[in-house]
């Protein structure tokens, strides 16, 4: 706002800067956080950057990459704004969008009930089901989703997948923000069981370590999924704009061809036709 005092009175000169203040002031906090991020210039994105190939990165140059990354950079280039990537566990990504750390987490984070009573998400961009990875020598002694009681499962304490973990017995072996290899090298050892998980990830996963003693279960398919951005539920602006680009994105090929590159010639946007059990979690 500028000033135009000059010339007039000392004690008008005073007054009016301190009303001018007053006025920015209520003008800022009337302001929505759509509204502040457009004026900052800055999206701020909180991502691992340990999950292959959601978000990692490339062990040759250390870029942060990924197909959910280079979905929020096409995004934030759409949108005119810069994409600050904050690297954290899942766990903290879902209190940083709380706490307003961070306004979008971006880490092929699956839409639940009861995430969407405390967030809102993006229109999905992936569809995906459950699988098991397990020894392959001998299954790691499991048949069905029922034998997974008292078996050690391997992931993140608030994932969709560990719910299923714990809803059939499942010990857990939590681990913050760890490499895929270190998940499947523990399976592969004995010093976990079973690694419940998304289906695409599963397979990349396999295919990227052969050299361990691991499959996918041939007769565990679970809880078809849709993947989607998590954002702030009162940030209903940002939500809005986030599903109009990923719309363009979807009709003009955008997303099946980010998908294509990172899941190995996959198109995860669309449904896959799969016969899957649906597990009720508590």
């Amino acid at each position: 706002m500028k000033r135009t005092t000059k010339g007039l009175a000392a004690t008008l000169f005073l007054a009016i800067p301190l009303a001018a203040c007053g006025d920015d002031s209520t003008n800022q906090a009337d302001m929505t956080r759509w509204e502040e991020i457009q004026e900052e210039g800055t999206l701020t994105v909180g991502t691992a950057g340990t999950l292959y190939p959601a978000s990692f990165r490339e062990e040759e140059s250390d870029t942060l990459t990924g197909f959910d990354v280079e979905l929020m950079k096409e995004i934030g280039n759409r949108l005119d704004l810069e994409i600050e990537f904050k690297e954290m566990a899942f766990d903290n990504m879902l209190t940083g969008v709380q706490n307003g750390q961070i306004d979008v987490a971006a880490n092929d984070i699956s839409v639940t009930e009861d995430r969407k009573e405390k967030f809102a998400f993006s229109k999905p961009y992936k569809y995906t089901y459950g699988t098991a990875i397990v020894r392959k020598s001998d299954l790691s002694g499991i048949e069905s989703l029922e034998d997974l009681k008292g078996k050690r499962a391997a992931g993140e304490a608030t994932t969709v997948f560990m719910d299923v973990a714990r809803e059939y017995g499942a010990e857990e072996v939590i681990y913050d923000n760890a490499t895929n290899d270190q998940y499947l090298r523990d399976v592969s050892t004995g010093r976990t069981d079973v690694i419940l998980n998304d289906y695409y990830l599963q397979t990349l996963a396999l295919a990227f370590f052969p050299e361990f003693d691991i499959t996918i279960h041939p007769d565990i398919a679970y809880n078809p999924q849709e993947v989607a951005f998590l954002m702030d539920n009162e940030n209903d602006e940002l939500q809005e704009n986030i599903d109009r680009i990923l719309d363009e994105m979807l009709e003009d090929g955008t997303v099946k061809e980010l998908s294509e590159q990172f899941y190995n010639g996959a198109d995860v946007s669309v449904e896959p036709d799969v016969d899957a059990t649906i597990v009720e979690t508590k």
